[in-house]
């Protein structure tokens, strides 16, 4: 079975807006929480800074650990062609919050946009399963 560590942030504004990631790679694309895959040896807090920072230009300050959200992917459903073990994902998540930078868009990476989005708007994206358990976690 292969493994997947991924951290995540929950980034809202002062306008009670939620930042998100538009998803890329795939069978659809999607929005998604900021954040993504540890490198080796990588502290979780600093990966979801770092991916925070890659995907929406934004340098946050994790305030929290949220939750831990552990997944197995069979092999049919994952997204890369041709593998024939299980992917068992887990996605730490945090609420962080902006301290400094720009909103601007990833180039060449997992993710092509960031937006911020009010509440009620989320629930009418095309988004991941995760921005829900990460809201959940929230308990936003």
């Amino acid at each position: 079975m292969d493994l997947r560590v991924a951290a995540y942030a929950v980034v809202m504004d002062d306008d009670g807006r939620l930042l998100l990631a538009h998803w890329n790679e795939g069978r659809r694309a999607a929005w998604t929480m900021p954040g993504g895959g540890l490198e080796p040896g990588e502290d979780p807090e600093r990966a979801a800074r770092r991916e925070v920072r890659e995907e929406t230009g934004y340098k946050v300050i994790v305030d929290e650990l949220l939750g831990i959200h552990s997944r197995v992917i069979p092999p049919g459903r994952r997204l890369t062609p041709g593998v024939t073990e299980p992917l068992h994902t887990l996605r730490i998540v945090y609420r962080a919050h902006v301290v400094g930078g720009k909103l601007r868009n990833e180039k060449d990476g997992s993710t092509d946009r960031a937006a911020w989005f009010p509440l009620a708007e989320v629930q009418t994206l095309q988004r991941v399963k995760l921005v829900d358990i990460a809201l959940e976690m929230a308990k936003i």
